[in-house]
């Protein structure tokens, strides 16, 4: 039945589930974190240090939860994959103190961030904004949330992913450049945090094409792990 309140029916909310529960968290808004590991810095062609990690967002409905089998992505020929520990957030505010900001969190999840890297060299080559390398369909799969109430604050652990069985990307969580707690203030300087923001927290180093027929699977040691299919 049409509300009368919308010309068109609003969209569905994109949601994440919650790991042994009936209820979702909504999805406001997703905030990734470029270039917070030094050795995938590095295999950027960037020099670790030279410059601070960075920013960029995606679409909130650009979720997709583990297990999917999604199409190979539209308009590249160079799709990467990039395991991410992500911190999903329960409270909100501007100018959050980094000593407060694992406060506003709920929990966290493993994420993958899709990239069309041939996208981003075109963009980044022609000093043009790369949102459509980052920011596409389907494009931020992850696992269901594990509250911070029962798995505290991840500091440190095994972080990896594999593609048809063969491991491309592993590292620790000590490896960032900055911490989550770093990464939630230097955003909350810029935009006003909320409850159902995700943030994806940077990538170590090993990222690589994926194909159709690909079956990708991430896993972060105490958060929980996140699989998907690439569509024949």
């Amino acid at each position: 039945m049409k509300d009368p309140a919308f010309v068109f029916p609003p969209p569905p909310v994109p949601s994440v589930a919650v790991e042994g529960e009936n209820f979702r968290v909504a999805v406001r808004r997703i905030f990734c974190v470029g270039l917070n590991y030094a050795a995938h810095a590095r295999e950027m062609g960037k020099n670790p240090g030279a410059e601070p990690p960075f920013f960029f967002t995606k679409p909130a409905d650009a979720v997709v939860a583990s297990g999917s089998v999604i199409p190979y992505a539209s308009m590249t020929a160079n799709l990467h994959h990039e395991i991410e520990l992500v911190a999903a957030l329960g409270s909100g505010g501007a100018d959050i103190p980094a000593q407060e900001a694992l406060g506003h969190i709920y929990g966290y999840a493993a994420g993958i961030d899709l990239t069309r890297r041939d996208l981003q060299k075109r963009a980044r080559d022609e000093g043009k904004p790369w949102d459509f390398a980052k920011g596409f369909d389907q494009s931020a799969p992850i696992s269901a949330l594990r509250p911070v109430s029962r798995i505290g604050h991840p500091g440190k652990g095994r972080i990896a992913l594999s593609v048809n069985g063969a491991e491309r990307q592993i590292g620790d969580l000590s490896d960032m450049i900055l911490g989550v707690a770093q990464v939630i203030a230097e955003i909350s300087r810029f935009v006003r945090l909320a409850p159902g923001d995700l943030i994806f927290t940077g990538t170590p180093a090993g990222v690589g094409p994926v194909k159709p027929g690909d079956y990708i699977e991430g896993e972060i040691a105490g958060v929980g792990s996140v699989s998907l299919g690439i569509a024949a």
